[in-house]
């Protein structure tokens, strides 16, 4: 009896994989064409008399209640001329970048064949890490002076936690996450749990768009971070439903568990081991658990609310 078991569970599981194949292999045939524009190598070189050119290409950058001489200062000042050569070190191509782009693209027009698939600009932005993306419908924005390695010493005085991100293999992800935000709504309620299913939401959508990419890189985990987080994820959930945090409204549980910080708050001897976003990271479990036991498409998914699919999901921590 066993043994049948054991070759049925074995069936299904190559029968599930053989199906995923077959899904990448139908996505990698979609044409898509991604148009990049390096804005950040135009600027560089840009001088006075170029700038009027470089205004009318890219209107969209240039605010008007700023004058010429605001953009002529800038293309001299140190710290740009700083920020230009680290850029063109660290990208002196971006052939990678716009093969990963490609494969997100036919991957969104796969699951969202309505969704726009935007002109690529890269760009410097004073290493504004809080827009180190800007996904709209016409233009995807890439500031690439945030992704030059988390050692280098233009972010001496940036926090590790925030700076262990700027990688470039971590683009995608964050393009990705990006196009994710634009086809969610934002939590209808300030429980905690509708919080984590929000976010959670995002990362399944980063499964399905960047299945390429790993766990660790979805979550902008190292993969010390990441084991962590799946060998702990039964004593996790066990703080949550013992704390009684599921349905609370304190706003600090979103520093605590949701948001970028050196760790997650327990206010246990486990912190310093425990990697940041935990609340993230169960609501991603949460979400690929019930589209493993749920018949239902990403679009039903996406809409269904926290307190549904957290119930239908019928999740259970790995242990």
């Amino acid at each position: 009896m066993l043994r049948k078991i054991i070759v049925c569970c074995l069936f299904l599981l190559t029968l599930g994989c053989s199906e995923e194949d077959k899904r990448e292999e139908e996505i990698s045939k979609i044409p898509v064409e991604v148009e990049m524009e390096r804005f950040d190598q135009r600027f560089a070189h840009a001088t006075a008399d170029s700038l009027p050119t470089l205004k009318a290409d890219f209107s969209y950058l240039f605010p008007k209640q700023f004058p010429d001489s605001v953009w002529v200062q800038k293309m001299n000042d140190t710290i740009q001329l700083e920020l230009n050569e680290a850029v063109s070190a660290e990208f002196p191509e971006l052939e990678d970048t716009k093969e990963g782009l490609e494969r997100l693209y036919q991957h969104i027009a796969y699951y969202f064949p309505d969704a726009s698939l935007p002109k690529v600009v890269t760009l410097t932005s004073d290493v504004d890490y809080r827009n180190k993306i800007v996904w709209t419908d016409e233009i995807l924005l890439i500031s690439l002076d945030t992704y030059l390695g988390p050692e280098n010493p233009l972010y001496i005085g940036v926090q590790d936690f925030i700076r262990k991100n700027f990688r470039k293999d971590q683009i995608i992800s964050d393009v990705a996450g990006a196009f994710a935000e634009t086809k969610l709504e934002s939590p209808n309620s300030r429980t905690f749990l509708n919080n984590m299913i929000y976010f959670g939401k995002i990362l399944y959508l980063k499964d399905i768009l960047i299945p390429f990419n790993s766990d660790a890189q979805k979550m902008g985990y190292s993969s010390e971070e990441i084991k962590w987080a799946k060998a702990n994820e039964d004593q996790i959930w066990r703080y949550f439903v013992e704390k009684e945090l599921l349905y609370s409204t304190d706003t600090q549980l979103g520093p605590r568990f949701l948001f970028p910080a050196p760790f997650s708050k327990f206010y246990l001897e486990l912190d310093n081991e425990a990697p940041d976003r935990l609340g993230q990271y169960i609501g991603w479990q949460i979400v690929r658990q019930y589209m493993e036991r749920n018949e239902v498409s990403v679009q039903e998914m996406m809409k269904t609310d926290a307190e549904t699919l957290f119930k239908n999901s019928n999740y259970k921590p790995s242990k």
